[in-house]
């Protein structure tokens, strides 16, 4: 690692607002990286607990965050203050929720220069504990696989553009030639909205799945359905449909389960059999669909309780944005714009 100030291949760049949780193993993984230059930037958004005191005890640089500007989210405001101070050819994003293998900004970089892109991002591997973590996480990024699928994202033909903000490794003068996290100041999608920016300005973009960066998201079922309201609606064209999609989904499963299981208990072969068909009919081409979002065999087997779940937030999503108010970390953005209320 370089010291602050120095010109590095890599400026790493951690937006952190109350992160005491979980920044001190990012920030291990991190200081430990191997076969590249690089600087470390903490930004503390104004926490209220001990993220700034745990950045402090690394051999990083911690800043604080300017003041929140009306009209922009925390964490572009927070990752604009730390690119306007970095000295890397590269910047890459990561959040203070991430686990880095030691190769990590290495293949990133690598990977940058040999397909000539303009932004390489990764979709960590998840890491899920609780029921409604695993139950509910392999849905919604298996429906995320399906909408952005990585080789839309990488075919500069394609006018599908996606990113993921856990790891975002950007050019240096690609993103001062876009406009940086100014130009997307109000998105609480910032990742997405980046990518899309990138490749609408003739850059290359990478996309996929990768082990060598991890992340637990969300430690908590309120912190999961928070992160999700402010999200989900954004992330899929159809929240309505995709939510009534999910919700006639496990009825059927629920259906034809509970008329299997009676008919078999009863030893009605007959009806068990005309149940248990169409229910192995649809089970199949789920947990297919469902181990595209390379999760654990326990949280895939229990991927289609997460169905309801996936539906409500989904509406839950939709109903907070139509009504122009979201929240996350203490703070509440008007969706519409996408600028904090207050």
């Amino acid at each position: 690692m370089d010291n602050p100030g120095t010109s590095c291949d890599v400026s790493v760049i951690v937006p952190a607002r109350n992160e005491q949780d979980c920044l001190a193993d990012c920030l291990r993984t991190l200081t430990a990286q191997q076969g590249v230059s690089y600087e470390i930037i903490v930004v503390d958004d104004h926490s209220t607990d001990a993220t700034e005191t745990i950045a402090a005890s690394f051999p990083v640089r911690v800043i604080k965050a300017d003041p929140l500007p009306r009209g922009w989210s925390g964490k572009c405001n927070a990752a604009w203050s730390g690119a306007r101070i970095a000295k890397g050819n590269w910047l890459l994003f990561t959040d203070a929720d991430t686990k880095h293998e030691p190769e990590s900004i290495a293949t990133g970089l690598r990977e940058a220069r040999e397909s000539d892109a303009g932004l390489v991002s990764y979709s960590p591997k998840q890491e899920v504990q609780r029921f409604a973590e695993r139950a509910l996480m392999p849905v919604i990024f298996a429906e995320l696989a399906a909408t952005y699928r990585p080789k839309d994202v990488c075919d500069p033909k394609s006018p599908v553009a996606a990113a993921n903000g856990q790891y975002l490794l950007i050019r240096r003068e690609v993103y001062d030639a876009i406009g940086g996290h100014a130009s997307v100041a109000g998105a609480i999608l910032e990742d997405v909205e980046l990518a899309r920016r990138v490749k609408q300005a003739g850059y290359k973009l990478r996309f996929r799945t990768a082990d060598v960066v991890r992340t637990r998201m969300y430690r908590s079922f309120t912190q999961m359905w928070e992160g999700w309201t402010k999200n989900l609606a954004l992330l899929f064209p159809h929240p309505r449909r995709l939510a009534f999609k999910g919700l006639l989904e496990f009825g059927v499963f629920v259906g034809c389960a509970a008329f299997a299981i009676v008919n078999w208990a009863s030893r009605a072969i007959g009806p068990a059999l005309i149940a248990t068909v169409p229910l192995v009919a649809f089970l199949i081409p789920f947990e297919t669909r469902i181990r595209r979002a390379h999760f654990d065999w326990l949280s895939s087997a229990l991927a289609i309780f997460g169905l309801p779940l996936f539906a409500v937030l989904l509406l839950n999503s939709d109903r907070s944005h139509r009504r122009g108010l979201v929240r996350w970390k203490g703070r509440e953005y008007g969706a519409a714009a996408g600028a904090p209320e207050r």
